[in-house]
């Protein structure tokens, strides 16, 4: 196993810095997500570690060593892309094997590495087809199989899930984090889908604008958002944002946050008076999409604010209802720099 971290990289592309001065660490064994909208630098990071991309400034290390100036062959990592890169013309077997042919591997290493690689993946009955012959689950396999192969103690995945359908991105997300701790390799992957990394990841590495907006265990960005903007961008639904001064007129400089899970009905005139606009119905539960009107308390705007309910029994659209939180699950926001305030 290795560790794996950058220190403060830098990466420009003409007048556009797509990095600000990145710093991570992945402990070995440690399965890292890098999270974020399109545009906000995870998927540069990771070539960046790749070798993939050289950066402007800062250093990448990986097992202890500085690997800045190393080529992708020599770094010691194995990297999942997007669109499988998958050869037309090969079969399976060969596909997976097709970069230890390159290195000229010896034919008995190849098929024990293959037969391994294989077994793990489910992937014996396939290893004659062709990729047009798979699904898109098998593709994306056959992919992670050729990761497998290469035995490196480092893998890099960047969105590896994005082609699949619902269903299938939920089997693989379990497959493949099933697969990362049997074989105890350290693990950074790239997505813009919150679920799989609040699932499938020890660490969470949230990225805005080429800077990391917040780095910690699913649990703590959940629970201890650093900034609004990590406030809005975890949790389905994201935490609701309101004006400080829609309940205390005192607290100008602040947003308040609470979670839908944290809300609760109370009688008309009782808590915060709202109007439910949607009913949302999703089976074991329902979001009742409510809002308060336009005042000079919520500077002359309508608040939304949405709350998750049971399934059956709740308000309909149209109904006034009052809204209350525990005090505790009240989190502070400064208006101006978006931090969060204790």
């Amino acid at each position: 196993m290795s560790r794996v971290a950058v220190h403060g990289i830098v990466k420009r592309f003409g007048a556009y810095t797509a990095l600000q001065g990145v710093s991570l660490v992945a402990e070995p064994g440690q399965f890292v997500a890098l999270l974020g909208p399109s545009g906000c630098g995870k998927s540069t990071t990771l070539r960046v570690i790749a070798a993939l991309e050289q950066p402007d400034a800062g250093r990448v290390e990986i097992g202890g060593a500085d690997v800045t100036s190393m080529p992708p062959a020599q770094r010691g990592v194995a990297m999942v892309f997007q669109n499988y890169a998958l050869f037309p013309h090969l079969t399976v077997a060969e596909n997976i094997v097709f970069g230890l042919s390159v290195r000229r591997v010896p034919r008995a290493e190849r098929e024990r590495r293959l037969a391994r690689a294989s077994s793990l993946l489910g992937l014996d009955a396939l290893l004659q087809r062709k990729p047009s012959a798979l699904s898109g689950g098998q593709r994306q396999r056959v992919a992670l199989g050729r990761a497998i192969v290469a035995e490196s103690p480092v893998c890099l995945m960047d969105e590896p899930l994005s082609n699949l359908d619902a269903q299938l991105r939920q089997q693989m997300r379990l497959e493949i984090r099933e697969l990362q701790q049997r074989l105890g390799i350290t693990m950074l992957y790239v997505t813009h889908d919150q679920t799989e990394a609040m699932t499938m990841a020890d660490r969470v590495v949230l990225m805005r604008e080429g800077r990391i907006e917040q780095a910690g265990t699913p649990q703590d960005l959940y629970e201890r958002p650093a900034s609004r903007f990590v406030a809005g961008f975890i949790g389905a639904p994201a935490m609701n944002l309101f004006p400080g001064t829609l309940v205390d007129p005192a607290d100008a400089a602040a947003d308040w946050g609470v979670r839908p899970e944290q809300l609760s009905l109370a009688a008309p005139g009782q808590g915060l008076t709202a109007t439910v606009m949607a009913v949302e119905y999703l089976g074991a539960e329902s979001l009742l999409i409510c809002q308060v009107a336009a005042s000079p308390a919520t500077a002359g705007e309508a608040v939304r604010l949405v709350l998750r309910g049971p399934a059956t029994g709740v308000p309909q659209r149209g109904e006034a209802v009052g809204l209350s939180w525990p005090a505790a699950a009240l989190h502070r926001f400064d208006r101006a720099s978006g931090l969060r305030l204790s």
